[in-house]
């Protein structure tokens, strides 16, 4: 019996340590498993973080493409289509006249001298009528941005796919286009890519310069930028946007240049 005893004692002191290293066994796994899901989920979330701070940086953040005044003609490099004016029409002198925006009169006044082929094309396009009736699609008006672009075939923004000339003239060369600016649109890395468009700066802005350059300075505004500001600026842009088309429709009544 008391072989018995102790066979019994010895089974069920190895069903003790089997049942104990088991049980650790089995602790262990559980941890490993808790442990490897904290891990994952802490790497997701520093995955989250840097996608997120990523689509802040370049939405929102310092990241944030600036707009540029944007033009759709383009010539071959270098060159001007057929029908560009000689820049000997712009004079080498300054030029004087008014633009009608809606009923909202700006006094102007344009620069031969600095900027020779672009107020060639300019003048022409006032002295021959073609800038009545053009629209002024686009309004920018965000952080160090503020510009009116006018001139385009309709309120798309469509210029005359087959004008286009160069070279940039008289840009700035820190990108700051002071308030009451008016500068010749164009297509972005293309120096040859002016057309009809330009916009008129309504608040000091800045353009950082492209592969081409930045963009030509043919004059400025001289009466009427307040108007302007207080009565299409002040209308907002569609879908309370910063950059799109003006909520007040605005397009070219008049223009005439001495």
């Amino acid at each position: 019996m008391a072989a018995n005893k102790n066979q019994d004692r010895e089974s069920r002191e190895r069903l003790r340590l089997y049942t104990a290293r088991r049980d650790v066994h089995l602790h262990q796994v559980k941890r490993r498993k808790r442990d490897n899901l904290i891990a994952l989920l802490g790497a997701l979330v520093v995955i989250g973080l840097a996608a997120a701070t990523q689509v802040f940086y370049f939405s929102a953040g310092p990241g944030v493409p600036a707009p540029s005044p944007s033009g759709s003609a383009s010539a071959a490099a270098g060159t001007n289509t057929d029908n560009v004016p000689d820049a000997s029409v712009a004079e080498g002198r300054a030029w004087s006249g008014e633009l009608t925006l809606n009923d909202i009169p700006l006094g102007i006044t344009l620069d031969g001298a600095a900027a020779p082929q672009a107020v060639a094309s300019l003048v022409t396009d006032i002295t021959s009528g073609y800038l009545v009736g053009k629209s002024c699609h686009r309004l920018v008006d965000s952080e160090g941005f503020h510009v009116l672009q006018c001139g385009a075939v309709d309120a798309t923004g469509a210029d005359v796919s087959d004008y286009a000339f160069g070279p940039i003239e008289n840009a700035p060369a820190d990108g700051v286009y002071p308030t009451a600016t008016i500068a010749m649109a164009r297509g972005s890395n293309d120096a040859y890519s002016n057309g009809h468009q330009f916009f008129i700066v309504f608040g000091d802005t800045t353009i950082a310069a492209d592969e081409a350059g930045g963009y030509t300075v043919v004059g400025t505004v001289t009466s009427g930028l307040d108007a302007l500001q207080s009565g299409i600026v002040a209308g907002g842009i569609t879908d309370g946007a910063t950059d799109g088309a003006p909520v007040v429709a605005t397009s070219i009544t008049a223009a005439t240049i001495q």
